[in-house]
C-alpha cells in the first residue's frame, strides 16, 4: 500500500479517464466493509487510484498490497468535554485532506450515516473542485440507524445530497423508498464475489482440522450481531447432533459470540463447535464446509451466502430481506421462515442425506455466483454510476 505523497495529480479527468477514488468504509469484518474493500481493489487493479479512508486498515486489506492503493487512517480526539469521539467530524476532516492532496474526483461512501454524511461535509469544506459523492446503502444504515428518530433526518439528507445512490438489493431499494420516503432514483447494484478466491475444492488437511472424515461440517460466518441470530445456528447443530456426527465452524466476532458459546455449553455441544474469530482468509475454510447456515432475521443482501455458493457450498437460510435474491430456494439452497430452527435443521439434514441433491445444489450455486454476480458485471455498473455522478457534480447539480 502506497505511502502518501506530498500532493496528487493536477486537474480533473474527462469521462472515461481513470478515477481518483476515495472509499469511506467500516474497516471491520462486516459485509459492507468487505464489499467496499474488494470493489476498491478491483478498480485499483484496473489502474484507478484508490484511497481507503477508515478508522483502521480494512479487514480484507491485511497482507494485500497494490501500488494504486493508499490507506488513510481516521484519528479522533479524546477530550473530556465530549462524552464520545466526534467520529463523523474527524472522518470528514481526514477525507477533505485526502481530496485536496490527491485531487480525488469521486468519493464512494459505504453507509449513509456516518460515512455519506462525512463525505458531504468534506465535499463542502474542500478548496478547489468538489468531488462527486456516491452513497451505497447496505442495510442497517436504513433499516436500523435510519429508522431511529435521532438519525432519520441526517440519513434522508445524506441520501438526497449525494450525487448518486445505490442499494445492494431490490428489497433494500424498496424498503428505503418506503420507510424513509425517498423520492430520488436509487440504482440497485448487487454485491459481487471473486470467483477465483471463492471456489470449490476443499483442502483435505484444512478440513481435518475441524472435522473427522465421517462428520458433516456446518459453517456460519457473520459479525455476530443479534440480527444474525447466531444462537439459532447452535440450536440447529444441537438438533442435528442427535441424528448424525456433525461439527460446526463459527467464523467472525461480535456481541453475540459469548452468548453462542454459552448456549453451546448449555446444550452439551461445545465440543462440536469451533469459534475461529475474525480473520481475512475465510475462503480457505469456506470451501471445506458441507452446508452454510444463515438464519438472519434480516439481510440486505447476504454476502456470506454468495461466497458460500461460489465455493460450491449449499446454503440453508431464511426468507429474509435480500437473501432470496441471492439464494434460489430449492436450486442453490433451502430457505425457511425466520425463527424456524426445526425447519432449518430438517433442511440441512435433507441435503446431508441426499448426496445427489447436495451436489446439484453445489453446482447450481457456483454457476449462479459466477454468472449473475460476476465481478465484471458489478464493476461495470459502478463505473457507470461513478461517471454519472462525476458528470452531475461537474454540472453543479
Amino acid at each position: 500500500m502506497s505511502a502518501v505523497p506530498p500532493g496528487g495529480p493536477p486537474g480533473r479527468p474527462a469521462d472515461g479517464a481513470p478515477f481518483r477514488l476515495a472509499v469511506l468504509l467500516h474497516g471491520g469484518a462486516g459485509g459492507s466493509g468487505v464489499v467496499a474493500t474488494e470493489m476498491g481493489l478491483r478498480f485499483a487493479r484496473e489502474g484507478h487510484q484508490v484511497h481507503f479512508v477508515s478508522n483502521r486498515v480494512p479487514f480484507r486489506l491485511v497482507d494485500r498490497a497494490d501500488p494504486n492503493v493508499w490507506v488513510h487512517q481516521v484519528e479522533t480526539l479524546a477530550y473530556p468535554l465530549f462524552e464520545a469521539p466526534l467520529t463523523t467530524l474527524a472522518e470528514a476532516s481526514k477525507l477533505a485532506e485526502v481530496i485536496e492532496a490527491f485531487d480525488v474526483d469521486v468519493v464512494h461512501a459505504h453507509y449513509a450515516v456516518p460515512h455519506a454524511t462525512a463525505a458531504i461535509l468534506a465535499r463542502d469544506m474542500v478548496a478547489g473542485p468538489r468531488p462527486a459523492v456516491v452513497t451505497t446503502l447496505h442495510g442497517t444504515d436504513v433499516t436500523l440507524v435510519g429508522m431511529d428518530r435521532a438519525y432519520l433526518r441526517p440519513t434522508r439528507h445524506a441520501i438526497h445530497a449525494s450525487d448518486a445512490v445505490t442499494a445492494v438489493s431490490r428489497d433494500l431499494h424498496d424498503e428505503t423508498k418506503r420507510v424513509l420516503g425517498i423520492e430520488r432514483p436509487i440504482r440497485v447494484v448487487p454485491n459481487t464475489v471473486d470467483p477465483e478466491r471463492f471456489r470449490p475444492g476443499a483442502d483435505p488437511e484444512v478440513r481435518r482440522r475441524f472435522a473427522n472424515d465421517d462428520e458433516a461440517l456446518l459453517l456460519h460466518v457473520s459479525n455476530f450481531r443479534p440480527v444474525k441470530r447466531t444462537c439459532e445456528v447452535v440450536r440447529v447443530l444441537a438438533d442435528l447432533a442427535e441424528r448424525r456426527p456433525v461439527r460446526l465452524l463459527m467464523v467472525g466476532d461480535g456481541p453475540d459470540q459469548p452468548k453462542a458459546a454459552a448456549l453451546a455449553r448449555e446444550l452439551g455441544v461445545a465440543d462440536r463447535v469451533t469459534f475461529l474469530g475474525a480473520f481475512p482468509s475465510v475462503e480457505a475454510v469456506m470451501r471445506t464446509a458441507d452446508v452454510f447456515l444463515l438464519p438472519s432475521s434480516h439481510e440486505a443482501f447476504g454476502l456470506a451466502a454468495l461466497e458460500a455458493m461460489a465455493s460450491g457450498v449449499p446454503v440453508v437460510g431464511t426468507h429474509a430481506g435480500g437473501i432470496p435474491e441471492v439464494v434460489e430456494d430449492g436450486v442453490t439452497g433451502l430457505l425457511r421462515p425466520v425463527g424456524d430452527v426445526a425447519g432449518l435443521a430438517e433442511a440441512v439434514d435433507a441435503l446431508l442425506t441426499d448426496p445427489a441433491r447436495h451436489a446439484a445444489f453445489a453446482a447450481a450455486g457456483r454457476e449462479r455466483a459466477v454468472t449473475v454476480f460476476t465481478e465484471g458485471v458489478v464493476t461495470d455498473a459502478y463505473r457507470e454510476v461513478y461517471e454519472a455522478a462525476r458528470a452531475a457534480a461537474s454540472s453543479g447539480r
